[in-house]
């Protein structure tokens, strides 16, 4: 299974969600976004395959969010899309993509959702049926 993270390296969220992708034994490919963003085409269909909103995607904190005016809510999708290929600090993250699904991983936590193996080494078979119920584990 290929696990791909759209990842920045300075956000302690993409870290902790990139650790829990290794920790399940995937290496995943590491897109750094801010180097390397996706284009308009790849996001819009990443968006498209979490079934959010565009504007879930964008990114508030530490962006020209407020200086670009996109809090007006009658800015269309293509408009916020637009503002994310221009800078791409705007895009949230990490995203994740496995085959299992694609995700904003916010908390880090919720990549175990479309992990095939928990972190630890569990199936997602397994911790379906509580085969590992050891300490720390939360119900999915």
């Amino acid at each position: 299974m290929t696990v791909t993270i759209y990842h920045n390296p300075a956000c302690g969220t993409s870290r902790n969600t990139l650790a829990l992708i290794r920790d399940s034994g995937e290496e995943p490919v590491v897109i750094e976004y801010l180097k390397t963003p996706p284009d308009r085409a790849t996001l819009a269909d990443l968006i498209r395959r979490m079934g959010v909103p565009v504007r879930d995607v964008l990114r508030r904190k530490g962006t020209p969010y407020d200086d670009l005016g996109l809090d007006d809510p009658t800015l269309s999708d293509d408009a916020l899309l637009d503002a994310m290929m221009a800078h791409p600090i705007l895009i949230n993250r990490p995203i994740v993509v496995t085959e299992r699904g694609v995700k904003l991983c916010r908390p880090s936590e919720t990549v175990r959702d479309i992990l095939p193996v928990q972190p630890g080494g569990a199936s997602v078979q397994d911790a379906a049926v509580g085969t590992n119920s050891g300490a720390g584990g939360s119900p999915q």
